[in-house]
């Protein structure tokens, strides 16, 4: 098992106690020190960078505490709720392209679990369009503040819980979307590292038959298209048009559609050498955009489901009274666009079509990335050519 193997990498460092420091007795601040888990997404306090390249500084005062790492047979709750490690991270310290992100092995993060969090040890990262787009400062109105150790999803395995985490326990092998909200109240330490904190309500039971790999690349892809198709009121006999059918989405409103929500006809677009692709996923009629137009083809759909950025032309291939649903771009009446609100929930009511293999996950053959090659997968994914999803394993101890 492969939980069994993380938790034989913690326990093989227990005679070794995790780095601790105080404010009163460093003479230098630590190489990097963020806020603690339980405050990221509202930090009270100025944070001011400096590492190996930048220091991070931050007035605060954490408590100095030993802990070991965990055996197997540890305890539901262990040690105390806040200590400070180190730990290996990606980061970035301003807005920007690829060039920005930068590496640290000896991250120091004091962390302060929640109540309702588990602590993981991170097994592989999903990456998502979401995360360029916020490191390049699209969203600076709702995100953290500066630094932020990116990532939405996550699957690893459980190593400490809080006091009213209900349903895990320390050796779990979970998975799921760190953030709530995909644009807001943003988690300034997110899963690009080799532990992460997360909410007990955001995750679900890893599938038994599916990889770490396969369960990072997807939470948020797979909450998306199943947020999409409801709001869509898409419903059993009902036909689909999906425009991008091969990406990370795409091929999962595919698969939902047809095996979750009971869909009459699936079309989807794709470029010519991913046509046979799309047909073993379900789709009934492949369509090679780079050939035809699909708003020009005589059959309408009940629901197109937009996850290129062709508003305008999706409009055109809807039946009247039917549902346009646009992840980015422009939105044309009758389109709309939503925000994606992570659910543990949502994620568990899918288990058993994952399990059974009515739903397959898709990780890019290209992958995945091991974690030195970060910046080689975000510049993959930003090409816009990935099929299914870019994803980052393993992540080393």
């Amino acid at each position: 098992m492969e939980a069994t193997a993380i938790l034989n990498t913690i326990t093989a460092a227990s005679t070794t106690t995790f780095a601790t420091y105080s404010s009163k007795s460093s003479s230098s601040p630590p190489p990097l020190s963020l806020t603690s888990l339980s405050s990221l997404t509202k930090p009270t306090r100025k944070l001011t960078l400096q590492s190996r390249t930048s220091a991070i500084y931050r007035n605060y005062s954490p408590i100095s505490l030993r802990i070991t790492a965990m055996s197997r047979a540890a305890p539901a709750s262990v040690g105390a709720s806040t200590f400070s490690k180190e730990l290996k991270a990606w980061f970035y310290e301003e807005y920007g392209g690829v060039d920005v992100l930068k590496f640290d092995s000896k991250f120091k993060v004091p962390y302060e679990l929640k109540d309702d969090q588990v602590l993981l040890k991170v097994a592989a990262v999903g990456l998502n369009p979401v995360d360029s787009k916020r490191r390049m400062g699209k969203f600076k109105a709702t995100d953290s503040p500066l630094p932020t150790v990116p990532g939405y999803d996550v699957a690893g395995v459980v190593i400490k819980v809080g006091s009213q985490v209900k349903e895990y326990k320390v050796g779990d092998e979970v998975y799921g979307n760190i953030n709530e909200k995909a644009l807001e109240d943003l988690k300034q330490f997110g899963s690009l590292a080799e532990y992460t904190a997360v909410e007990e309500k955001l995750i679900a039971p890893k599938p038994k038959n599916i990889s770490f790999a396969e369960a990072a690349g997807l939470p948020l892809a797979i909450e998306t298209a199943y947020e999409g198709l409801e709001r869509a009121g898409f419903s059993p006999g009902k036909s689909i048009l999906v425009l991008g059918g091969a990406g990370g989405v795409g091929s999962l409103v595919i698969q939902l559609a047809k095996q979750v929500f009971g869909a009459s006809k699936v079309a989807a677009t794709a470029s010519t050498g991913k046509l046979e692709f799309l047909r073993s996923l379900g789709v009934d009629l492949a369509i090679d955009y780079t050939k035809e137009k699909y708003e020009e083809l005589p059959e309408k759909f009940d629901v197109v489901y937009d996850t290129v950025g062709e508003g305008e032309r999706a409009v055109k291939a809807v039946k009247e009274g039917g549902s346009v649903v646009v992840l980015t771009g422009p939105v044309t009446p009758p389109g709309f666009r939503f925000v994606v609100t992570s659910k543990g929930e949502v994620l568990k009511k899918l288990n058993p079509y994952l399990e059974s293999g009515k739903v397959k996950p898709i990780v890019d053959p290209k992958g995945p990335f091991p974690f030195d090659k970060v910046k080689e997968a975000f510049a993959y994914l930003e090409t816009g050519r990935a099929t299914g999803k870019v994803v980052i394993h393993p992540i080393p101890r």
